[in-house]
């Protein structure tokens, strides 16, 4: 087993004594100077600009999506490390399960022929579909499951940057594909974690925390595991750790998730949040009620208070200004809590930016769109926080502007 060096030794081992590092010092990096640069002259800029020699301090604003990831391996203890040093206040662990029903951080439970080496490894052998070369117009594939692996074979892979090269023609050609705006530069010597060791972590970094349930890929129960105590293990295991549910944000995108801590661990199920792929409903319009999928004040008289959309469906462009959509209205108005998703994910955006800003891609012409968006989803949609892969950039805009 390999670990990571960290700030006072922190080890990660199961049962371990976790000593606290020493306070982590914050600091903002070049990239929020950088994308204040891009915007253009006005009140905003100039606020943003006031701001430079401000002292950096945490906010539970700003949210580590996965990390760091947009230059570290996610999910990694270095990835989280990174990103409480850029101020993020609240760290995130998806949360699925080995084949021995550990708890462990990954994204999803059929991601580790993109996330670590398992294809260039013995394990290669337990992944449900072997890797297959690139041919013609056909691109190279795979799928390797948490689930098919015990703790100890987990342990045992390399975490690496999220990425494939499509057109491969060997396993270790596959390893490749990390997008040109993201780097390799911190991937050798990654250490990935258990769910439990990452409330370790995050406690000892000062952070709080925001675990989601992610959806098995296997059928349920799985080895007499079902879909009950695979929600009730997420939250015994703070439980265990003595976290305040004050603490903890628990998501899901599933609504039977979030009514299962409401009824069984009120305490937590107060502030658990319902994820919201609405946009995968066919017809669905975030700027016409009549096809929204969920009635928000259902939900809300149900006892869901967080919901979090992507950023996309809560911002659209009115007279060529980025303003509220009638989803975040909607939703505001019966008082639901809004949590978006995610800042920092789509490299740079001249070209529109991709996937998270398709409700204002007509306005998309460059990265400093990056703070006039976070502007207002802050200020006029009044999110409660905003998922980052570089926490850094929304942790200065809460510190400027009192978040």
């Amino acid at each position: 087993m390999r670990l990571a060096l960290l700030p006072a030794a922190l080890c990660l081992l199961p049962g371990a004594v976790f000593s606290a590092p020493p306070e982590v010092g914050l600091s903002y990096g070049p990239r929020p100077a950088y994308l204040i640069s891009k915007l253009p002259e006005g009140p905003l800029k100039d606020k943003l600009q006031s701001c430079a020699a401000q002292t950096p301090a945490r906010s539970d604003f700003s949210i580590g999506h996965r990390g760091a990831p947009l230059m570290f391996p996610e999910h990694t203890v270095e990835s989280n490390v990174a990103a409480a040093q850029m101020g993020a206040g609240i760290l995130e662990c998806d949360v699925t399960f080995t084949k021995d029903l550990e708890l462990v951080c990954r994204h999803a439970q059929n991601d580790l022929h993109t996330t670590t080496d398992i294809l260039t490894t013995d394990l290669a052998e337990t992944c449900i579909a072997p890797f297959t070369p690139a041919s013609g117009e056909t691109p190279a594939k795979a799928e390797c499951r948490t689930s098919e692996l015990t703790l100890a074979e987990f342990r045992s892979l390399r975490p690496k940057m999220d990425s494939a090269d499509r057109t491969a023609a060997t396993a270790e050609a596959y390893q490749g594909g990390t997008a040109a705006w993201r780097t390799n530069l911190y991937a050798d010597g990654a250490t990935s974690m258990t769910h439990a060791e990452s409330i370790a972590l995050f406690k000892s970094l000062g952070a709080k925390f925001t675990p989601e349930l992610k959806a098995p890929a296997v059928a349920m129960p799985f080895n007499g595991f079902t879909q009950a105590d695979y929600a009730q293990k997420l939250i015994d295991e703070y439980k265990a750790a003595g976290i305040p549910p004050a603490d903890v944000w628990a998501q899901s995108f599933s609504l039977d998730d979030v009514l299962y801590w409401i009824e069984h661990e009120p305490a937590f199920g107060k502030q658990a949040v319902l994820l919201d792929n609405s946009y995968r409903w066919e017809g669905f319009d975030a700027n016409n009620p009549d096809t929204f999928p969920l009635d928000f004040a259902d939900l809300h008289a149900k006892g869901v208070n967080y919901l979090a959309p992507p950023m996309w469906m809560l911002v659209t462009l009115e007279d060529g200004r980025i303003v509220p959509s009638a989803y975040a209205h909607e939703a505001k108005a019966v008082g639901l809590k809004l949590i978006t998703w995610t800042l920092e994910r789509s490299g740079p955006l001249a070209s529109g930016g991709g996937w998270y800003f398709q409700s204002v891609k007509d306005a998309t012409t460059g990265d400093g769109m990056t703070y006039q968006l976070l502007d207002v989803l802050a200020q006029d949609v009044q999110v409660e926080g905003v998922f980052s892969d570089w926490p850094a950039t929304v942790t200065y805009y809460a510190n400027c502007m009192g978040f």
